[in-house]
């Protein structure tokens, strides 16, 4: 059975033989109708054309159909408006849906290999806490795109960049040692822009139970050097790491490791729990280790794109786009975050990936010049790398905002969200919206159940598929040979089998268009579609060829449903 846009493309290539032999090379574009009545495709190859030929678009339009060859899928084709032509396509060809789903199961809607490896980077929160609902919208955007790359062809790496070696990890492991000292009677003020949660005393306790009092000391030596919170509060927040670091000496990496350990731990657990399992955790200390930050710098340097000014090393990312050049080592010898990741994608790059897909919080757009800027300047090509931008979502409940901040401790986690509205809910309604348009997230609508609420619309037609076939009772593995299908013909059924048809392309055009949200609608849509059928017809009829073909029709239901949820990271309940 052919790929139906496929056999009319082919059709209209062969009429294009006769008609027009030295076009083959223009774009044959099929487009669904918005509405019915123009047919299931709809092309525009007579008004591209027309110009070329010097014709008017309706003549070139009635050649093209006059020279199409006959078709058991076509019922008839029309001219319509400038000169669009319009296939109807037979119920055969929708019918037919109906038996590749149910002998292909779980692999409908997936495609062969396109022998492309693509990679895509995502959540990368800092493990300096809990993840929050922010980084849940990352997490269940970037998983959902992972799956949909992978049914669409692409050989998918799912990857985890893990800021193991930077300040914020400094200012983690100095919280937890302060609250450590706390536990032990050590008064030094806490820092208002350090960690403030609870996590971080439970860290700290973590310590104290296993070591006592082995890490303290006197409060001026902790402050020693230290400005005032009010005159420098970073610089006062700095100079306590120097003090840690000196004062701890080889101890410091006890805590700061184990500030890392048991956070990176934390969010792994967080994120299997949601359903978000990454094939590598990137650690970017190994950067340093391997030296690979000093050859990104010392390849941009031989290809004339750094100099010093200040004492501190920049990178002229002016001249690709970016509105300031960037420091990429300071005058101190430590390298910036952005010399971590100028080498971090020079690792990908080196790894082989066809592609590379990265998923950044909005307030990153700044960032994309300067990184793709490093990559052209080390002669890659920065048309390899894609930035997917996701917006946080804004959580509200019983209509009120609910507010959150990382660095105060105020914020509603990803796992206190999971446990409110269900790991379900939450998968869905994070990609209900495109990844860079704003998303408001209902909580009450999340756990409500009702049509109102998508999610449970969804589910509850894959589990009214269910309840059809259980209540028949038979062997569903036989409706595929013996139900008769031409049997499917009225409105509701054809509506629902061309539908189902569109799956395979639903899921095409999703991973082309790096919009996992597309399946989330096909899914409301075809469960939309299902439900009005329910309503309206009843499926255990007394004719038996009747019966058969519409049951089958509900077994390819219930299957698309399930494959195109197991996609978003959706359960397919089969009870309610």
């Amino acid at each position: 059975m052919p790929n139906i846009k496929s056999h009319l493309s082919q059709l209209i290539v062969e009429a294009l033989n006769v008609v027009a032999p030295g076009s083959l090379s223009t774009t044959i574009e099929l487009t669904r109708p918005k509405q019915e009545s123009h047919g299931d495709f709809s092309c525009n190859i007579a008004m591209q054309l027309a110009k070329p030929l010097q014709r008017k678009p309706r003549e070139v339009a009635k050649d093209i159909v006059d020279a199409l060859p006959h078709s058991p899928w076509v019922d008839k084709t029309e001219i319509a408006g400038a000169g669009f032509i319009n296939f109807f396509l037979s119920s055969a060809s929708k019918q037919r849906v109906v038996t590749a789903i149910l002998q292909t199961g779980e692999a409908y809607g997936r495609a062969a290999s396109n022998g492309r490896r693509v990679q895509v980077e995502f959540v990368s929160a800092n493990p300096t806490g809990p993840l929050h609902v922010g980084h849940g919208r990352g997490a269940a955007f970037g998983a959902s795109l992972a799956n949909v790359l992978a049914a669409a062809g692409y050989q998918v790496a799912r990857e985890y960049y893990v800021n193991d070696a930077g300040r914020q990890m400094d200012i983690l492991a100095l919280s937890t040692w302060l609250r450590y000292l706390e536990f032990n009677g050590i008064n030094v003020p806490f820092p208002p822009n350090a960690y403030q949660g609870d996590y971080v005393r439970d860290m700290a306790k973590i310590i104290q139970d296993h070591h006592g009092d082995r890490y303290i000391h006197e409060p001026w030596r902790v402050l020693d050097g230290a400005p005032s919170v009010e005159e420098d509060a970073e610089g006062h927040l700095d100079q306590l790491i120097a003090n840690a670091k000196r004062l701890l000496d080889e101890d410091y990496a006890y805590i700061h490791n184990l500030a890392l350990t048991e956070q990176l731990g934390d969010c792994r657990n967080d994120l299997t729990e949601f359903g978000v399992v990454f094939d590598m955790w990137f650690s970017e200390k190994s950067l340093f280790d391997s030296a690979l930050v000093e050859r990104a710098l010392a390849l941009l340097e031989q290809n004339g794109h750094l100099y010093v000014q200040d004492g501190a090393t920049w990178f002229r990312s002016t001249q690709y786009g970016d509105e300031k050049d960037r420091v990429v080592k300071r005058e101190n010898g430590q390298f910036t975050y952005f010399a971590s990741d100028i080498a971090y994608h020079l690792n990908k790059f080196e790894r082989g990936f066809d592609e590379l897909i990265n998923v950044w919080g909005a307030d990153h757009h700044g960032y994309i010049a300067r990184v793709k800027g490093a990559l052209q300047a080390m002669g890659l090509d920065p048309g390899k790398l894609t930035i997917a931008l996701v917006q946080f979502a804004v959580l509200y409940r019983g209509g009120e905002k609910v507010s959150m901040s990382t660095r105060s401790g105020e914020f509603v986690t990803l796992r206190e969200l999971r446990s409110e509205v269900g790991n379900d809910a939450a998968r869905f309604f994070y990609v209900l919206r495109k990844s860079d348009q704003h998303l408001d997230f209902d909580l009450d609508l999340a756990k409500s159940q009702s049509s109102d609420n998508p999610v449970y619309y969804i589910q509850y037609a894959h589990a009214r598929c269910c309840s059809v076939l259980v209540k028949w009772g038979g062997a569903p593995g036989m409706l595929a040979s013996e139900a008769d299908l031409a049997k499917l013909a009225i409105p509701y059924e054809l509506t629902l089998l061309k539908r189902l048809n569109d799956y395979p392309e639903t899921v095409g055009m999703a991973a082309r268009e790096l919009a996992p949200h597309l399946i989330a609608y096909y899914l409301k849509d075809l469960a939309a579609d299902f439900h009005s059928y329910y309503n309206a017809e009843q499926f255990l009829v007394d004719d038996e060829s009747t019966r058969l073909a519409r049951l089958a029709l509900v077994l390819a239901t219930r299957q698309t449903l399930k494959n195109g949820l197991a996609l978003l990271g959706v359960s397919a309940p089969e009870k309610m």
